[in-house]
């Protein structure tokens, strides 16, 4: 039997906050950490130098995405409980003026004047907080985030990303490391593109094609910089 739960949970919309924060992470941690390693491969002819950057680069990252993920999430969580505040404070205050502002939101979206008003004491009279904090504020269940869930999804997935190049490091010749680092990233990108494209709903050759122009970019600009600054060692 569909209820009305279920239908709403099959709706893509509702994995945005997480898939977000997971996608965000995965692809910081795959471009960054192969970037980092190319930009020192390009300067050293050994691999410990590489590796030694790479692993520092991959727990700074995996920290620092954690950390602004869970600062970022908590600002606009501490910005929406502050609305929601005032919004009570008003309703006990004036009430009616809070009555027609919820009519007038309605009959915006384009109900008639009379219907709005009849919607909108209906819903008062059921929840009138829950009202206001959906359709005034703009407040629901799929744009409120949690902090700690955004800050371990992003920290987990820069890891997991950044270990990818990681291995690549470990296993293949230190001679030509860079290209091999390049190729293997692309083929990363390419699918990490296509899952986030999957799990959202997305086109997946538009989601291909911009998580490998954009992390290209960053790779040869990288590599460009230990070729012209580095020092073999």
């Amino acid at each position: 039997m569909i209820t009305i739960d279920n239908y709403l949970d099959s709706h893509y919309i509702h994995r945005s906050n997480w898939l977000r924060a997971a996608v965000l992470g995965a692809n910081d941690g795959i471009i960054s950490i192969s970037s980092l390693a190319i930009g020192v491969a390009a300067a050293s002819s050994t691999r410990e130098p590489i590796i030694l950057a790479t692993v520092a680069g991959l727990v700074a990252g995996a920290l620092s995405m954690a950390a602004g993920e869970y600062v970022s999430v908590s600002s606009q969580t501490d910005t929406e409980k502050a609305d929601i505040e005032r919004e009570i404070q008003e309703l006990r205050d004036m009430p009616e003026e809070e009555l027609k502002i919820l009519a007038q939101i309605y009959e915006k979206r384009g109900l008639k004047k009379e219907t709005a008003m009849q919607v909108a004491l209906e819903l008062t009279e059921n929840d009138a907080l829950g009202a206001h904090i959906r359709d005034e504020l703009g407040i629901n269940e799929i744009s409120q985030a949690n902090p700690i869930q955004a800050a371990l999804a992003s920290g987990a997935a820069f890891t997991v990303g950044g270990v990818l190049p990681l291995l690549i490091i470990l296993f293949m010749p230190v001679k030509g490391m860079e290209y091999s680092l390049y190729a293997a990233t692309i083929i990363f990108l390419i699918i990490l593109g296509t899952m986030a494209a999957k799990t959202g709903g997305s086109s997946i050759s538009k989601a291909i094609l911009r998580i490998t122009i954009w992390g290209t970019i960053a790779m040869v600009l990288s590599a460009l910089v230990g070729y012209i600054f580095g020092v073999k060692v």
